[in-house]
């Protein structure tokens, strides 16, 4: 199944799929151009019965899940079902599944994702950007806005993160990149590791993971960490050039058994290099 609709602008994204996987390409101008497919008899019974609906700029995708006529036994595990849109940029996405995988690429607006079992990737959320699952993967290269992620035992990988992170998970393992902003990682098990804290305060927690914070040189660091049975370390130099001027980060980490390590990030990247032409 496939359709097309004319937009003068971004759109509002209502994806409601149950099992399979979507695909959100915002690199398209001028048009929304949706694509349905099925692998087998059972998930083309599915498509047929889709709800699409694009009013204004707000369109809406409902394939029918449990309850609404269809056997039970297409609900266990992932299934044949593929849902592609294309749409402008900066358009905004909600998407629910119970087990489909979601993956993004091109620019969107606020992004917000709910599903039991299926992995999570956006390329760049250019508000916020909010997703809720069970067991699935959350990957995220660029956001903008603030982050909030809940997961059980998936894992969250961050890329840039320009406002608030607010990350709980429970065996899971946290990676943030870079964060801009305030961070607050809690986990039961599931390692952190913060890759280039600069500016903003960082609350961390956990009760047998590993929390490693490193922190870029220019920054004036405040450190609370306690841990009842693990080993706390830090590679700061305290004594060394002051950075009077340089913004206060206020970390603040947490564990029971897990160990709590303080470094220094790596410089972050310079300017291009001046490649002009230079004449005598």
């Amino acid at each position: 199944m496939q359709k097309t609709f004319e937009t003068s602008g971004p759109v509002s994204l209502d994806l409601r799929i149950p099992s399979g996987e979507v695909i959100v390409d915002a690199t398209l101008e001028g048009r929304v151009e949706l694509e349905l497919t099925a692998d087998d008899e059972e998930s083309q019974a599915l498509v047929d019965a889709a709800r699409i609906d694009f009013r204004g700029d707000s369109l809406l995708v409902d394939i029918p899940s449990k309850g609404r006529g269809f056997s039970i036994g297409f609900f266990f595990g992932r299934h044949g079902i593929t849902c592609r849109v294309r749409c402008p940029a900066t358009s905004s996405l909600e998407a629910r599944t119970k087990s489909a995988d979601v993956s993004t690429r091109g620019p969107l607006g606020d992004v917000a994702v709910s599903t039991a079992s299926g992995d999570v990737q956006v390329r760049h959320a250019g508000g916020d950007l909010i997703v809720k699952t069970a067991s699935g993967d959350i990957e995220a290269g660029h956001v903008s806005g603030d982050l909030t992620a809940n997961t059980a035992s998936g894992d969250v990988r961050l890329g840039f993160v320009g406002g608030t992170i607010n990350v709980n998970a429970v065996s899971g393992d946290v990676e943030i990149g870079e964060a801009a902003g305030e961070s607050r990682v809690v986990t039961v098990s599931g390692d952190q590791h913060h890759e280039a804290v600069s500016v903003g305060n960082v609350s961390t927690q956990s009760v047998s993971g590993d929390i490693v914070i490193a922190v870029r040189r220019g920054s004036r660091v405040y450190l609370d960490c306690n841990t009842l049975s693990g080993d706390t370390s830090s590679d700061l130099d305290m004594t060394g050039e002051p950075a009077a001027d340089g913004p206060l980060i206020e970390i603040k980490a947490k564990t029971v058994s897990g160990d709590i390590r303080i470094t220094r990030a790596p410089a972050a990247p310079g300017p291009p290099a001046d490649t002009r032409e230079v004449h005598a």
